[in-house]
């Protein structure tokens, strides 16, 4: 049976034309033969460009709306002639529309974005996991941080060729960094277009290897960064490091650093949104008579005031004690504390003396004795 295409794309079926494009970005990038290797993603690759043939396009989309498979099972018939080669699969005009820096096939002469194959390249993303205790999540502060990333080479900047050398244009691309197969199926001739496999798409070939990056044009190299955190941060925050990537190819710009931030449990508070949640113990004297007591919070010690009378799993609240709203650090939530009373299962005899004095107190008063303490405190 045929997988879902809005599964595959992992999108919802009201989606817009652009939440399916940036899908396609992420799963084409993801399983594209030049950059993954596993088994069966290849399989999945041309999965994702099947799927996104048929629902970039709002007539094949409708189609495939109230029809399923068979409303569109010759929309892109052109399509599946590509998947069924054994090469990278078809629809790379929609592929090298989306990215510069990859290898698909296509029908025609070379597209704009091919001819650019050879010109700079944007450094890749990268990501980052970061750890925060609960209190550096609630007020930010500055963190630092180490990062592996590629970073031009000095001495060649970034040509890969040894100083006082060029590289040469690639003779088997003639400097495009593709090469291009007709093939001839049932719905007619089709031109593939792939990765020269001589200079890996660069477009130039280097001779003299430069000895500082062996050729490479870049060097991994680990740096400390100091990034600032913003106050009322959570787990899955997102934080983007502008060009701290990896270097761009043939003098393109740099990549972006993306920090994803979890925050560690505290064993004291709890967080619901930009609340702060936590428990308070009170002995039953306390919580009959009332008191004065300090209680923790994410600011430190603050008195709160407990009424006579408070009963179990009561709730009281310290205002503007929470969490900043991340973006705007002058709203805060509040801090909610419950109540639990803290019932001793033994008592000194003096203790029980005067208990049993205050049972027949209120047995008197009420007629009905002395029963409940005598109850609750019997050994």
């Amino acid at each position: 049976m045929a997988r879902d295409y809005y599964e595959i794309l992992g999108v919802s079926r009201d989606a817009d034309k652009e939440e399916i494009k940036q899908a396609y970005r992420r799963q084409a990038r993801k399983y594209h033969p030049d950059v993954n290797k596993e088994p069966g993603a290849e399989e999945r690759f041309k999965e994702i460009n099947r799927a996104y043939e048929v629902l970039s396009e709002p007539e094949t989309r409708e189609r495939y709306n109230r029809f399923g498979e068979a409303g569109v099972s010759g929309a892109a018939a052109a399509g599946a002639g590509f998947q069924d080669m054994g090469d990278m699969g078809g629809f790379a005009d929609i592929f090298e529309s989306i990215f510069s820096g990859f290898a698909g096939g296509g029908m025609g002469g070379p597209t704009q974005q091919q001819r650019r194959r050879s010109g700079p390249a944007r450094g890749d993303d990268l990501r980052l996991d970061l750890k925060l205790d609960f209190r550096e999540a609630v007020f930010g502060g500055e963190k630092e941080i180490r990062i592996s990333h590629l970073e031009t080479c000095e001495v060649c900047s970034g040509s890969g060729a040894k100083p006082g050398t060029r590289p040469r244009t690639c003779a088997t691309c003639s400097g495009s960094g593709q090469v291009r197969r007709v093939t001839r199926t049932p719905f007619g001739s089709f031109t593939q277009v792939s990765t020269c496999p001589t200079c890996n798409g660069t477009g130039a070939v280097v001779e003299d290897k430069c000895d500082a990056c062996d050729g490479k044009g870049a060097n991994q190299v680990t740096k400390k960064l100091k990034i600032t955190i913003p106050a009322g941060v959570d787990n899955g925050t997102r934080l983007r490091i502008s060009q701290e990537g990896d270097s761009g190819q043939r003098g393109g710009p740099p990549g972006d650093l993306y920090v994803y931030l979890f925050v560690n449990e505290d064993e004291e508070f709890q967080r619901d949104g930009i609340n702060v949640l936590s428990e308070i113990k009170l002995s039953y004297l306390q919580a009959i008579l009332g008191c004065r007591l300090e209680v923790d919070t994410v600011d430190g010690l603050v008195e709160l005031i407990i009424p006579p009378g408070t009963q179990p799993n009561t709730v009281m609240k310290l205002e503007n004690r929470g969490v900043p709203r991340l973006g705007n650090p002058v709203s805060r939530g509040d801090h909610m504390l419950t109540v639990l009373i803290d019932i001793p299962t033994k008592v000194t005899p003096e203790e029980r003396e005067l208990l049993e004095k205050l049972a027949k107190i209120k047995g008197d008063r009420t007629g009905k004795g002395g029963g409940f303490f005598e109850n609750l405190f019997k050994s």
